[in-house]
């Protein structure tokens, strides 16, 4: 019989029996160990699901060697999600775990509705009393460790088993959330509206999801229809599912942006998380949509030192002439020990605009006064060029490289959707940026970075969490649901991944710059 043995930071001890073809971070995970671990899932770019072997240790691999160096190597330590869970002895170290954010907006208490924004990465909530948001908070989605984007996480979901794991995960923590609240605001949930990309959606009900894994990706559910998740919580009105891989977030995001408002179109609406979804509305009664997959960096995830947004973690940096300042989600934090995606848009921007970084993502010598400081920075980490940030921090090449890959995404979804609405950036009146970004981003950040074209950051507007705003109206609102179950009928779905020509085009737009 397989068993592995964990020692624990703080002195458990701990004896699995891992399932056939697990890798160990998984094993590990599936125990309870690793919760609120925000986990690259095996892309072994975290770092977070580092063990010690106390013996038989297994031979490492080139992403070891790279992210951990060669003297903790020689002491035994690994990457969990590169190693199959055969028998072993490992030690844990204290997880670095994403810490749950929660406001109180107002002392309102009674009888509450809750809304979700279900994202791949992360859960959004608010608690409304009279229709009004009295409390919100947020936290990592506890699938993330089951898969870090929409593919591997459908991948999960392949099996019986594996939908009943991740539905329960979400389930449980919805019951969670709705039990705090409870005590809190002294009242009973009385409704319930989630929204979420297609995939979330799926597994939230349990679906089997072949119509989503493979070509040519179709929706047997579309939402707009109430469901019961369990006996213990209301029933939850999922908003409209507008396309295979655009969800209910958009719906519910359209419903912000447009019920019960004058819109003025034609306007962008970009959602920005794990999976980027882009909505192009010409009038109330025509709209484009596409969706591309950005992978969990916007999130703060699967980056050297990436961070979902909360507590300890740098939101920004600005440039002085005493060099960088880092800015912290929260401002009383002294130990910061990781970036948002934000974070890392913020100081990849910072050194593109001084020349330190080139257009194609290379380290340079900088081309203004501030730029001399910020070069001498650049050095050479475990074998790959990396700009130190301090001590503890630094900014690898192949970090660069992630954000490059999602700035290219963000470009071709939006110069696709141009191109097919006959017009360029300047016939836009608005673009609305919403999800991972909305909140923190820096407009001026993408704009240096090509996220936007020249001149389009003055019609850019930081949306929020659009989809958790819509979905607040969308609890209790019976028109506003009239209005979300009316869009799909609006939309014409542009399918990117599937075009012959998507590989040439992502190369393309591959650098920091607005490619048409």
């Amino acid at each position: 019989m397989v068993s592995i043995r964990i020692h624990t930071h703080i002195g458990e001890h701990v004896a699995l029996e891992p399932q056939p073809e697990e890798t160990l971070a998984r094993a590990i995970f599936m125990c309870g160990l690793w919760h609120g671990v925000p986990l690259c899932s095996g892309l072994g770019k975290c770092g977070l699901c580092r063990v010690r072997y106390v013996v038989d240790v297994p031979d490492h691999t080139a992403d070891e060697k790279k992210k951990l160096g060669e003297e903790a190597l020689a002491s035994g330590w690994r990457l969990a999600c590169l190693h199959p869970a055969t028998s072993c002895e490992i030690e844990l170290p204290e997880p670095v775990r994403s810490k749950r954010v929660t406001r109180t907006l107002a002392d309102t208490t009674g009888d509450f509705s809750l809304a979700v924004d279900l994202g791949t990465t992360s859960i959004h909530w608010s608690a409304l009393v009279n229709d009004r948001p009295v409390a919100t908070g947020q936290g990592l989605n506890p699938q993330t460790g089951l898969g870090s984007e929409v593919m591997s996480r459908l991948a999960a979901a392949s099996t019986p088993e594996g939908r009943t794991i991740l539905r329960d995960l979400i389930t449980n923590q919805l019951a969670e959330l709705v039990q705090t609240n409870v005590g809190t605001l002294s009242g009973a949930c009385t409704s319930l509206a989630i929204s979420g990309n297609s995939v979330m959606t799926y597994i939230l009900l349990g679906l089997k999801p072949d119509d989503l894994a493979t070509a040519p990706y179709t929706l047997s559910y579309t939402g707009g229809d109430e469901q019961q998740l369990t006996a213990e919580l209301p029933p939850a009105y999922i908003a409209p599912l507008l396309a295979p891989f655009v969800g209910a977030d958009l719906s519910a995001g359209l419903t912000a942006l447009e019920y019960g408002n004058t819109a003025d179109y034609p306007f962008l609406l970009a959602d920005l998380g794990t999976n980027g979804e882009f909505i192009l509305a010409m009038s109330p009664d025509q709209r484009l949509c596409a969706s591309v997959p950005m992978g969990p960096a916007l999130e703060g995830v699967g980056l050297s030192f990436g961070r979902t947004a909360g507590p300890g973690a740098i939101t920004g940096f600005t440039l002085t002439p005493k060099g960088l300042e880092a800015h912290a989600f929260d401002t009383t934090a002294t130990d910061l020990t990781g970036m948002t995606g934000t974070g890392y848009l913020s100081l990849v921007a910072i050194l593109r605009k001084h020349g330190v970084l080139n257009e194609s993502g290379q380290f340079d010598t900088g081309s203004t006064p501030l730029a001399a400081k910020l070069a001498d920075k650049v050095t050479t980490i475990q074998g790959e060029p990396a700009f130190v940030i301090n001590e503890a921090l630094h900014l690898p090449a192949s970090d660069i490289e992630e954000i490059l890959k999602v700035k290219a995404a963000f470009n071709l979804a939006m110069s696709a959707l141009l191109n097919a609405a006959g017009f360029g950036p300047a016939g836009l009146t608005q673009i609305f940026i919403a999800g991972a970004l909305g909140e923190y981003v820096s407009l001026d950040d993408l704009e240096i970075l090509g996220f936007l074209p020249p001149g389009c950051k003055t019609k850019a507007t930081k949306a929020g969490n659009s989809s958790l705003r819509g979905t607040e109206i969308l609890t209790t609102d019976m028109q506003a649901r009239r209005f979300a179950e009316a869009l799909p009928d609006t939309m014409t779905r542009l399918d990117l991944t599937g075009d012959a020509g998507f590989g040439d085009e992502f190369i393309q737009r591959m650098r920091f710059a607005y490619v048409d």
